[in-house]
């Protein structure tokens, strides 16, 4: 792509100065209206993947981080809005608690999914039951579980077993801190990945769906 509005590190900057004006303004002016993901993937994506690693690093707040995937997930409304027949061919993500009433860990993976261009389907803290039904209604091909009690981690491995048995190919993907202090438990419950953190959950979707994009 050949860009000369802006460099990609005004993108960047713009998004840590909370700056959604010139940040949503430089995406637009490179949209075309066909290259939504082109945008995406040279530009958004790296852009939060760098914020990201400076989180990890300790050089910036983690509401620094959130706020710039807020930021890019509304640009990404406005590039694929959600009657957009481009969104037809993007995999149904779930995303849920399993009951755990700690929110921010899930609203921080679910902005950095929604910024990466992936169709959310936010099932709150709903409980087991109820989560397979969504799971069948909504066609779900991977489900995030985000939780930091042990008791809701280990629900993981119920959950799987009713996929299971009604021959459910759904993708289980988990994160949270039991899965961070025991780093098998994810295998123990079943789930077909583990994710350490929101742009991890990028690559992890990714890389359970067998595709490259």
């Amino acid at each position: 792509m050949g860009r000369e509005s802006f460099h990609p590190g005004e993108f960047e900057e713009a998004l840590l100065t909370m700056n959604r004006v010139a940040a949503k303004n430089m995406i637009l002016s490179e949209f075309n209206g066909n290259n939504a993901f082109e945008l995406i993937n040279e530009i958004i994506s790296p852009a939060l993947q760098n914020i990201g690693e400076s989180w990890s690093n300790g050089d910036i707040a983690l509401s620094q981080e959130y706020m710039a995937s807020k930021m890019c997930e509304e640009i990404v409304e406005s590039l694929l809005p959600a009657e957009s027949p481009v969104r037809k061919d993007i995999p149904s993500i779930g995303i849920t608690t399993l009951g755990d009433e700690h929110m921010l860990g899930k609203r921080i993976v679910t902005s950095f999914l929604k910024a990466n261009g992936f169709n959310i389907h936010d099932y709150g803290d709903m409980g087991v039951e109820m989560v397979l039904r969504k799971i069948r209604d909504d066609g779900i091909e991977v489900l995030m579980v985000s939780t930091l009690m042990l008791n809701l981690a280990l629900e993981v491995k119920k959950l799987r077993e009713m996929l299971d048995r009604e021959n459910i190919g759904t993708k289980i993907i988990v994160g949270g801190a039991p899965f961070l202090f025991d780093r098998d438990l994810w295998k123990e419950v079943g789930a077909d990945a583990m994710a350490v953190d929101a742009m991890e959950s990028v690559e992890k979707i990714r890389e359970v769906m067998g595709v490259s994009r």
